[in-house]
């Protein structure tokens, strides 16, 4: 069977959230089978929110959870690390409500769960099966899950700016055929610069900063290394697409398509899936039979 998996042992890391601008103390620490993901804020008498669409009070800018007024923000980049990996059971700490950006990509995500070391547990992994097509709207932005044997996503944004229609708005990756690790994880958010005084009036991006993200002009990018990918800015996107989804509880076995898509739009798509009980299974599989198979620990060069 496939099995579920944790971490090996505790890791522990420091960064900026990017719009608190608060240092904030994260912690990854192992959790028993069927524990799910969950956060802890060591700041707020260890009270605990569940890594679940049912939880989710904030899209506007990022994805963030709410449970009984405690709230964790930004949590979408590790969620996609998590989500490629399979990572089931976490436990989460944080001293602070938001999540750190870390290089504003998932791969330091990767890396930490890297180091702590990958344990697959004897309970069966539960996967979200699609079976019929689930689409919702918002003027012309949509997003839909339809039926795949695998898990693949394709993308298409739309943005007026030279940098970003020159890297090409539109993309399609098969995570049977393609790496996370290596096509995804790197590719960081983005922001213009133009926003950023309005932002910080309303207390956030205070912590944004070309270390932690591509920061746009009105017609060129104003980070010193450029591009990690010539299609980066979509790459990103998808990167998130991977976070929100794992917000149903479990990986999802279907093909995501969507047109100038958003925190926001991705959290109705998920709240449609799990208001429609006959448009998906919860399944679980043999090795042999499984339609994602996911990386082992010989992770050397991926990156």
């Amino acid at each position: 069977m496939v099995k579920q998996r944790t971490i090996k042992k505790m890791v522990k890391a420091r960064g900026v959230g990017i719009h608190s601008g608060k240092l904030v103390n994260l912690t990854l620490i192992p959790a028993e089978a069927d524990h799910g993901v969950v956060f802890k804020r060591l700041d707020a008498g260890g009270r605990q929110v569940h890594a679940h669409s049912a939880f989710v009070n904030e899209v506007v800018l990022s994805t963030g959870l709410e449970s009984q007024g405690v709230k964790i923000s930004t949590i979408e980049h590790l969620m996609s690390a998590l989500s490629a990996l399979g990572i089931d059971n976490l436990l989460v700490e944080l001293d602070s409500f938001e999540v750190p950006i870390m290089d504003g990509s998932s791969a330091p995500f990767i890396f930490l769960v890297q180091s702590a070391g990958i344990q697959e547990q004897d309970t069966p992994k539960r996967f979200i099966v699609i079976n019929d097509t689930v689409r919702v709207e918002n003027g012309a932005s949509w997003a839909q899950v339809s039926p795949h044997n695998g898990f693949m996503v394709t993308l298409e944004i739309d943005f007026e700016h030279k940098k970003i229609k020159e890297s090409g708005q539109k993309l399609t990756i098969d995570f049977a055929e393609q790496s996370y690790l290596k096509e995804i994880s790197r590719a960081r958010t983005f922001g213009f610069e133009r926003d950023v005084e309005m932002l910080q009036k309303q207390n956030l991006a205070l912590g944004a900063s070309t270390v932690n993200a591509i920061a746009l002009s009105d017609d060129d990018i104003l980070n010193e290394d450029g591009m990690r990918f010539h299609n980066e800015f979509v790459k990103h996107k998808i990167l998130d697409i991977v976070g929100d989804l794992y917000l149903l509880g479990g990986n999802l076995i279907g093909h995501y398509e969507g047109y100038k898509t958003g925190h926001m739009l991705n959290d109705q798509l998920l709240s449609a899936i799990l208001s429609q009980p006959k448009a998906f299974t919860i399944e679980t599989f043999e090795e042999q039979d499984s339609p994602i198979h996911y990386y082992s620990e010989d992770w050397q060069n991926t990156l």
